[in-house]
Formats: structure tokens, sequence, C-alpha cells
């Protein structure tokens, strides 16, 4: 794998900053827009996956797994990707809604560019998992919430 050129920016979520409140909360299912630039060459398909690490159970808590996102440079179009699980227990984008009172958690929204599509629409430990050989490059924004 290269940490090269792919880059993961956002109109509307700022890296290091503070998750709007319109994209967070447990009602919350439409997801921030997001660009994709510097795509590495071999890239046949985009995954996008939202991880709260800090969240109080072991593996962290997952907010969103996007899968088959056409390898193409600018805003993802989120409406030609598979919405894969998140850790509700549905699938689609869930904003970040941390306990109340358990300070600001870190948001990773990853792009993986891969060399082959994802087959299905796996968990993020699944992708992980599966996938990691199909990884060619990958980027982050990170982003905070506390309630």
């Amino acid at each position: 794998m290269q940490v090269k050129d792919l880059t993961l920016t956002s109109p509307d979520v700022t890296d290091g900053e503070r998750v709007p409140d319109a994209f967070a909360g447990e009602d919350a299912t439409t997801p921030p827009r997001f660009v994709v630039s510097g795509i590495p060459e071999g890239a046949v398909e985009l995954a996008l996956i939202c991880h709260d690490p800090d969240a109080p159970m072991p593996p962290g808590f997952t907010h969103w797994t996007l899968y088959g996102i056409p390898a193409v440079e600018g805003e993802i179009d989120v409406t030609a990707g598979r919405s894969g699980p998140n850790d509700t227990g549905g699938s689609g984008y869930v904003g970040p809604f941390p306990p109340a009172g358990h300070g600001d958690h870190h948001y990773y929204f990853w792009v993986y560019a891969l060399s082959e599509p994802v087959d299905g629409t796996p968990s993020r430990s699944g992708f992980l998992h599966h996938s990691a050989d199909a990884v060619i490059e990958q980027a982050r924004l990170v982003a905070t919430y506390s309630a």
C-alpha cells in the first residue's frame, strides 16, 4: 500500500473541527459531502467508512460503510455506492451521537482506493479483513463531536 496523493476533503466537515450539528445526532441520516482527489492508478472503486474509535465498546462504533463508489475524482456520489451495515444494526449513514458527558469523540472518515471491487456489503471489520490486500491507498479526514 502507498500513502502518497489520495486526499479526502469535505465542504461540510473540516478536518480537526467539530462535525456540524446538521450531520450529527442519532436521527441524522444525511451524510456530509466528500471530495476525493489523487486517486491512484489501478483503482477500480472506492470505499468510504466513518468510524468512532472513542465509543465505549471494544471495537468502537461504525457510523457508515459505503462500497462500490466509482473511482472518479471530485465529489463522491453517495447514491452511486452500496450502503453497508453500521453499528446500530441498520445500514446507511448515522450521525455522531456519543453518550452525554463522554467528552469529544473522534470521527474518522476513511476513503480507500481499491484494486478490486468489494464483494457485497460487509461490516467494517469484514471489509478490513477481506479487502486489505486490495487497498492501494487510503486517506482520512478526522472530525470531533460531543453531546
